[in-house]
């Protein structure tokens, strides 16, 4: 199920005020406490109206991810918290959906958070952008060159570690479908002075640091550089290192910018190698020399950076010479040649360092928007993005910030112009009356200093092309004659400065009156910095390189267009500059992003209010709010305007079936707000005091409190009511189980006394079979005695008539006999009748002690009989009595005795059912009884834990020692070879033996047993490989307690044995073959040939006993690496050893090819 969509609202949970133009009482005060405590709860952004307020807080926060992307994406502009994502939302949809071209100015001190403002910006709009390959490719293109114009024209300075020293406007254009197509990227006045001197506490450009912590040592050789940073003169020490910054990686991120944005890798290095040039430029130096003539000259110190110089740039050495140490002017059809001395040198070195860099800077951005411009010659839409330097007042203003203020007085101008433009047509189109708004206009301070006839711009180019003595003084003296009584210039001789006390101010500044406030520019070098002039020399000795690219930075060097006319000033490039500039943002919706710094230490959670201050009124953010409230101060679409407080009202609570306006109409009605409160446009509501759209979030939130409390109380009662139905329910269905199991007690006590009645008949009945069997018996034992008296009666007398007979035939013979068996038969009947008497002894006991028995057998059943019935009738008599208890407390007390019954039933139950479907004592057997009840899960789970544990100690128990010692090498081996190794799962069947061969009993190998004394843990017979040409030789492996032996297989002579100590690794590929490399220490006495390469049938078991061995005996685990590439030691050589895929032609023996003198191949199915 989708998760749901929470809308929160900017009014909703607010710290502080989320929009300035709603703060009560409004102040300055009031305005600073606001942004702290929003500050302080990590809310960096606010609103005036449509402007944005961000605040640098110097660390990273998680309000950028892409769910956050996700949750601003297609929101009103106030409908969540205020954030950048709004802002740049509500720029693409105008832009996309109204066909509005759009722009975004971003401005603030250095160190605001200009640059991450436009990158991030520009991330969301790439984020929200539509897809597909090629959009992508332009979206990467445009993202991939913030990098590289970072490198290149941001610096670190004391305000910021990464202040970018150039302004950039960036038009992005769309389709019709909102897709990027491409862009266009405008510089304006990088500050070029920092590529030769650099405050204190400062860098140059990063691209100098990243080029020599991150280049390559061939790149460096080929640049002929150095990387340590102190041997280059234009590279300040004290900040060469920065904090948090790597310069060697974001040397990277620049390479594989420039690859993204289209830069081939000769345009690379050439652009290299002009930053080459440049860094070298200031490690030449001079000397001072006299002519004959007696003028000063100069000459190079040292020639060999020179030389090294015109290597990288392909321009003769003596052409570059000639042009530091000479000047040649033209002037009509005359040339005239003049020396350089020692300081005219330097500063022609240093201008050519700076016009090499400024205008390499340059051809980058033309040679991004080359390959960032839109490809399709489709009507576009278009955004622009500005990021530039926020106004700057410093101890020491020159010429730069003079420029740099300038551009912020015009950026005033035109957001004052166009805010109350933007106020104004909003009203018009809502239909609301409008009111005049006063505010400062400062259209005179740009006048000062931009008009065509007496501004100050003008006057320098004036004083810049005059003839005569030029300086910064005679530039002052006109100054003061021209601007002296303008109210916004000051100086010591302007008559504005008669009625000032500061006595401080210098003679040679003056003080502006900016609308951030007065700034006192020191105007010494701002004739220098305005004519920017390079040497013709140096111009022309530069179009003569070899090197294209800066063959192309000079096109004025020439001489077949030669221009005598001189060149424009830079302050006249830059006013042109900003007057496109100004044209192209009059033509775009404006959106602003108005930046702040929080403090000077770019440390988190410090909030410098004197230092916000400063930049509030600089900006102009409470001006901003004044003009914002002049009218309204918060309006509303009816919608969302209904939506949020249609409860305050009854007839638009909890359904408004008309139109929104006509509800909220009826809505403000009905709470009796002033009608001059509110006024009704088009499709939004007006409302002029913040203080009643307070009243409506108190009136709302009262209500809120109050439907939440209805909410809870239904809510509550039908929980209650739904608990109680099934209460009912479960008593009634446990009574009826109760019952039920009441009867099937009481019938099986009526049929457990049933069976032990019949069984006590059923043996009255079987004792009196017995006695009737038993006297059967006796009568037939009766009838057995008389039958053979009888028999004997017979036998007698048959034996006196033949006895009678014989006595007759042979008298004495009869007689005889006769006398002998009359001397027999008495013996005989003496003998039968003492026999006779003890067996009736015998007899007569036995029959007694059995009546006896019987009797005593007869009393215990008797007796037993009446204690059983006994304990019947009192068990009974019990069960009355407690079912008699039992029914005075059931309506209060069954249902726990019944719930603690049946629990107690079902776990005899579940313990009897587990007894009788137990598993068996396997341990592999993993079959267990399913669960009946979910309640008894985990005590299911631990009972079969339990249970697994119990029998798998019973199986361990069965093994013996050798056993054990057995499994212990498997699991070792498990461990270092399972999924690693291919050849392992063939192992797993088969025993490790161990001495595969019987060297004890061999007498071939008597000789060889006799030299080894320890115990032999592996005796098998290997392929050595031969290290020189990879052919394999048999040798016999012998594995002791603490050495490794080699010896020859038919003789048994030793050929090599290392200690353990010094094996230090054991390498073998993943595939499924016996091939493996032991490695050893080097420096040992057995590492001199090197390390040693086998194959073998047992290599699992092998390497398994090894690494054993090695631990049990150096208590140090052996390294097993498992790469299909690897390195072994050769003598001194080190050779990669390489598996690749091919047959085996001698048997099960990998076949090892020695390729070079790095490389052995191993080729294996």
């Amino acid at each position: 199920m989708a998760k749901t969509e929470v809308k929160t609202s900017l009014l909703d949970n607010m710290i502080g005020v989320g929009d300035m133009v709603l703060l009560e009482p409004l102040s300055e005060e009031t305005f600073i406490d606001n942004l702290k405590k929003r500050f302080d709860h990590s809310e960096i952004y606010t609103y005036i109206g449509s402007v944005l307020i961000s605040v640098n807080p110097y660390r990273p926060l998680p309000i950028y991810s892409p769910e956050k992307v996700e949750e601003y994406r297609n929101r009103n502009f106030y409908e969540l918290s205020p954030h950048i994502y709004a802002l740049s939302d509500e720029v693409y949809r105008s832009l996309r959906d109204q066909d509005k071209d759009q722009c975004i100015l971003i401005t603030g001190e250095s160190g605001a958070g200009k640059t991450e403002a436009s990158k991030l910006v520009m991330s969301y709009i790439a984020a929200v952008c539509g897809k597909g390959a090629e959009v992508n490719q332009v979206k990467e293109q445009l993202l991939q060159s913030n990098p590289v114009l970072e490198a290149f024209g941001n610096a670190k300075t004391v305000r910021n570690d990464n202040s970018s020293r150039f302004g950039k406007y960036m038009d992005i254009e769309f389709n019709f479908k909102g897709d990027p197509l491409g862009g266009v990227i405008s510089n304006y006045l990088l500050e070029k002075s920092r590529v030769v001197k650099q405050p204190r506490g400062e860098r140059n450009f990063h691209v100098f640091y990243q080029l020599l912590s991150g280049a390559s040592e061939e790149l460096l050789n080929k640049l002929k550089l150095k990387r340590d940073v102190s041997r280059y003169n234009y590279l300040s020490l004290d900040s060469a290192k920065v904090n948090g910054m790597d310069d060697a990686a974001n040397f990277r991120t620049v390479r594989n910018a420039m690859q993204i944005v289209g830069f081939p890798d000769h345009e690379a290095e050439s652009i290299l190698e002009v930053v080459a040039t440049v860094l070298k430029l200031g490690n030449i130096e001079f000397k001072p020399d006299s002519r004959v003539n007696g003028l000063d000259e100069s000459k190079i110190k040292d020639k060999n950076e020179l030389k090294e110089i015109c290597e990288l740039t392909g321009i003769d050495q003596p052409v570059l010479e000639r042009a530091f140490s000479f000047r040649t002017v033209e002037a009509k059809q005359e040339k005239v040649s003049t020396t350089l001395n020692v300081a005219q040198a330097y500063y022609a070195r240093d201008a050519l360092a700076k016009n090499l860099y400024s205008r390499l800077f340059s051809w980058l951005v033309n040679r991004i928007n080359e390959s960032i411009k839109a490809q399709t010659k489709v009507r576009k839409k278009v955004m622009g993005v500005l990021d530039i330097y926020g106004f700057e007042i410093f101890e020491d203003n020159s010429f730069e910030q003079f420029i740099i203020n300038y551009c912020n007085e015009k950026l005033q101008q035109i957001f004052i112009e166009l805010t109350l433009k933007e106020e104004q047509e909003e009203y018009i189109q809502e239909d609301i009356e409008w009111t005049h708004i006063n505010y400062f206009n400062n259209t005179i301070i740009c006048d000062l200093i931009e008009n065509n006839t007496n501004g100050i711009l003008a006057m320098l180019d004036e004083e810049c092309l005059r003839p005569g003595i030029v300086s910064d003084e005679t530039f002052l003296e006109k100054l003061n004659q021209v601007c002296a009584t303008h109210q916004h210039f000051e100086s010591r001789m302007s008559k504005c400065s008669r009625f000032l006390n500061d006595t401080s101010l210098p003679h040679s500044c003056f003080r502006i009156q900016h609308y951030a406030g007065k700034v006192l520019y020191q105007v010494e070098g701002f004739v220098d910095k305005n004519n920017d002039l390079l040497y013709r020399d140096l111009s022309q000795a530069m179009w003569k390189a070899s090197q294209a690219l800066i063959k192309s930075l000079f096109p004025e060097g020439n001489p077949a267009k030669i221009n005598l006319k001189r060149p424009p000033t830079a302050g006249s490039q830059f006013k042109a500059s900003v007057a496109t500039l100004m044209k192209n943002l009059q033509d775009k919706n404006p959106n602003y992003i108005r930046c702040i710094k929080p403090n000077d230490k770019k440390a988190a959670h410090i909030f410098n209010e004197t230092l916000v201050c400063h930049q509030v009124r600089y900006l102009g953010l409470l001006e901003n709010v004044r003009v914002r409230r002049a009218g309204y101060a918060f309006r509303q679409v009816y919608e969302p305007c209904l939506e949020r407080y249609k409860m305050l009202c009854k007839q638009t609570w909890p359904h408004w079936k008309g139109p929104a306006r006509s509800g909220v109409e009826a809505l403000f009605s009905e709470l009796e707000i002033p009608v001059e409160e509110y006024s009704f446009g088009k499709s939004k509501i007006f409302i002029r005091n913040p203080r009643t759209l307070f009243k409506l979030e108190d009136l709302r939130k009262q209500r809120v409190e109050d439907l939440a409390t209805l909410i809870q109380k239904i809510y509550r009662g039908w929980k209650c009511r739904t608990h109680f139905l099934l209460m009912r329910k479960s008593q009634i269905m446990i009574a009826a189980w109760y019952r039920r199991y009441a009867q099937q007690k009481w019938y099986q006590k009526t049929k457990s006394s049933a069976l032990v009645i019949q069984s006590y008949i059923r043996g009255w009945k079987a004792r009196q079979i017995l006695r009737e069997l038993k006297h059967q018996k006796r009568c037939e034992e009766a009838v057995t005695t008389i039958a053979a008296y009888w028999h004997g009666t017979q036998a007698r007398r048959e034996l006196s008539r033949l006895k009678e007979e014989a006595r007759k035939k042979h008298a004495i013979a009869v007689i005889w006999a006769y006398w002998l068996g009359s001397k027999a038969r008495r013996e005989l009947r003496r003998l039968k009748e003492e026999a006779r008497r003890k067996h009736a002894v015998a007899v007569i006991w036995a029959y007694w002690l059995g009546l006896k028995a019987r009797r005593e057998l007869r009393r215990l059943k008797e007796e037993a009989r009446r204690k059983h019935a006994v304990a019947v009738i009192w068990a009974y008599w019990l069960g009355l009595k407690v079912r008699r208890e039992y029914r005075k407390f059931f309506r209060s007390y069954a249902g726990k005795k019944i719930y603690e019954f049946i629990i107690q039933r079902i776990m005899q139950n579940y313990f009897l059912e587990m007894k009788n479907k137990m598993p068996s004592v396997s341990p592999i057997d993993k079959n267990w009884p399913s669960r009946p009840y979910l309640f008894l899960d985990s005590t299911h789970k631990e009972l079969k834990r339990i249970f697994h544990l119990w029998r798998c100690k019973k199986y361990r128990d069965q093994f013996t020692d050798q056993q054990k010692l057995i499994y212990e090498e498997k699991l070792e081996a498990s461990e270092l070879f399972k999924d690693k190794k291919a050849l392992y799962p063939s192992s797993v069947g088969q025993p490790f033996q161990g001495p595969y061969l019987e060297i004890n009993e061999n007498p071939k190998y008597k000789k060889l047993k006799d030299a080894i004394e320890e115990k032999i843990i592996i005796a098998e017979v290997v392929n050595k490989i031969n290290r020189a040409n990879g052919k394999s030789t048999s040798r016999i492996f012998l594995l002791t307690n603490n050495n490794l032996l080699l010896a020859d297989q038919k003789s048994g002579q030793i050929k090599s044995e290392v200690p353990l100590v010094d094996v230090t690794k054991v390498s073998m590929s993943s595939q499924n073959d016996g091939f493996f490399a032991i490695h050893l220490k080097e420096g040992s006495e057995a590492a001199s040939k090197g390390d040693f390469l086998f194959s073998s049938d047992h290599l699992i078991e092998m390497a398994t006993k090894l690494y054993r061995t090695t631990l049990s005996q150096t208590n140090q685990k052996l390294n097993i690496e498992i790469s299909d590439e690897f390195l072994v030691q050769f003598r001194k050589d080190k050779v990669c050893v390489k598996f690749i895929q091919g047959s085996q032609n001698n048997g099960s023996v990998p076949m090892c090819k020695r390729k070079n003198n790095r490389l052995l191949e191993v080729a294996v199915p």
